[in-house]
């Protein structure tokens, strides 16, 4: 991916590490295979994928990289049973952060979005998860999920050179669904 890029491009300016999958099996149903599965994409994916980027930006001596974690790596998601998904996205800010202290001296910069619930077309149209949309909404500040292009300005931002001091910072964008 990395040689793709810096063919097209000759550099690479900005990486956005963005995976996630989610089961929602309770911790003593799940098994080792579905716990790997979740931690393999949501945080060692992340990771493969920072990590190639880092060596390419470290070399050109700048670059920023974007991780998607989640509010579900700052509370313990209710009603749907999902310890795998919330230990991989809290995963994902500590590794954003580890990262971030080593290489902000060679001016990588390594940052994290944490949505909440978030209304995409998966969510939306997902049967297991349709029931809880109510739910969620109920519970949240605001009463409605985050639309995707609520994100967008944050990425930007954290992509650009207005961003150079900010290193190693997790947004939580969730309309204070964690302020309770």
């Amino acid at each position: 991916m990395m040689d793709t890029v810096l063919e097209a491009f000759g550099r690479l300016d900005v990486a956005f590490c963005n995976a996630g999958i989610c089961l929602n099996v309770p911790a003593e149903e799940m098994t080792f295979d579905q716990w790997k599965k979740v931690i393999d994409i949501n945080l060692t994916g992340v990771f493969l994928t920072a990590q190639a980027a880092g060596k390419v930006m470290l070399k050109q001596g700048s670059g920023s990289i974007i991780n998607t974690a989640s509010m579900s790596g700052h509370i313990v998601n209710v009603p749907q049973p999902q310890c795998s998904y919330n230990a991989s996205k809290a995963g994902v800010i500590q590794l954003t952060k580890s990262l971030a202290v080593e290489w902000a001296s060679r001016n990588v910069r390594v940052n994290c979005i944490s949505p909440g619930y978030i209304g995409t077309e998966l969510t939306l149209n997902s049967p297991s998860l349709q029931p809880l949309i109510k739910q969620w909404n109920e519970m949240a500040p605001l009463n409605r999920m985050g639309k995707p292009e609520e994100l967008q300005s944050i990425c930007v931002y954290l992509a650009g050179d207005t961003s150079s001091f900010t290193t190693g910072s997790d947004f939580v964008i969730d309309g204070a669904f964690t302020a309770i």
